[in-house]
């Protein structure tokens, strides 16, 4: 579990987070949604140090990670997984040596245990056997799946996701959220995910933070987002005819 407690950032005088707190649930997906400018992003950075705080609390399972030092935040972040926007493979590296440079980078492995997990990584991201193909031999679907294999290397407990469905086909990205959930449920992790996907949020919102100029405006989950009156979320969520219909009809079905 995350908890976010009372965290302010401000650049240039400029408010981007003003006095936002959440709690980020183990085991479920918990979303950040928001139009763009708005802080989202930011407070995923603070979450992971990229940006300090100005003040607040970042509890990691009751550690404050604003608190800690280098080393100690160290300690923190490996046990940390990240799903770039862009997958971010190394295109000189096969699939299994982009798998396998965290292992290599921060464990004492045996090149036999490295190899083990590996495999069992591109196992559960459904890429048996693509070992040996580089990145640019892989579709943007199976890259995200390299991306997610390579982000359970090493057995995280926190698994944060930047758009994990950007430039995908809806097919494709309907696969990926359902990968996601899967393994989150399945490892246990803390997932947090910075999305714009209106499907993802339907499907897969476990938990749900509304971000609005930098504050806290709305948190639940994929069924209440549908019946709230929140009018921004209504306009953020609900922006095109097409999803107001949607909305409507799902309304209509819980009567």
């Amino acid at each position: 579990m995350i908890e976010v407690i009372k965290v302010n950032k401000a650049f240039s005088g400029n408010t981007i987070l003003n006095d936002v707190s959440a709690n980020f649930e183990k085991g479920k997906v918990n979303l950040i949604i928001g139009q763009s400018g708005q802080g989202k992003s930011v407070l995923a950075k603070c979450m992971v140090g990229l940006h300090e705080v100005d003040s607040g609390e970042i509890l990691y399972d009751g550690r404050d990670f604003t608190l800690l030092d280098r080393h100690e935040r160290s300690k923190i972040r490996q046990e940390i997984g990240m799903l770039f926007q862009g997958a971010a493979l190394f295109d000189s590296m096969t699939v299994e040596g982009n798998v396998m440079f965290p292992l290599i980078m921060f464990t004492k492995m045996t090149k036999g245990e490295m190899q083990k997990r590996v495999d069992f990584c591109l196992d559960r991201v459904n890429l048996k056997g693509k070992n040996k193909l580089f990145p640019s031999e892989c579709s943007g679907g199976m890259q995200k799946r390299i991306g997610i294999a390579r982000a359970i290397a090493m057995n995280p407990k926190y698994l944060f996701c930047d758009e994990p469905n950007s430039g995908l086909d809806p097919q494709t990205s309907i696969l990926i959220d359902g990968l996601i959930k899967d393994i989150t449920a399945e490892f246990q992790m803390t997932t947090i995910v910075i999305t714009h996907d209106m499907n993802s949020v339907i499907e897969i919102g476990d938990n749900i933070l509304f971000i609005y100029k930098g504050q806290n405006w709305w948190q639940g989950n994929s069924e209440t987002i549908i019946t709230t009156d929140n009018p921004e979320i209504g306009n953020f969520v609900y922006a095109s005819q097409f999803m107001k219909d949607i909305r409507a009809s799902m309304q209509e079905k819980r009567r």
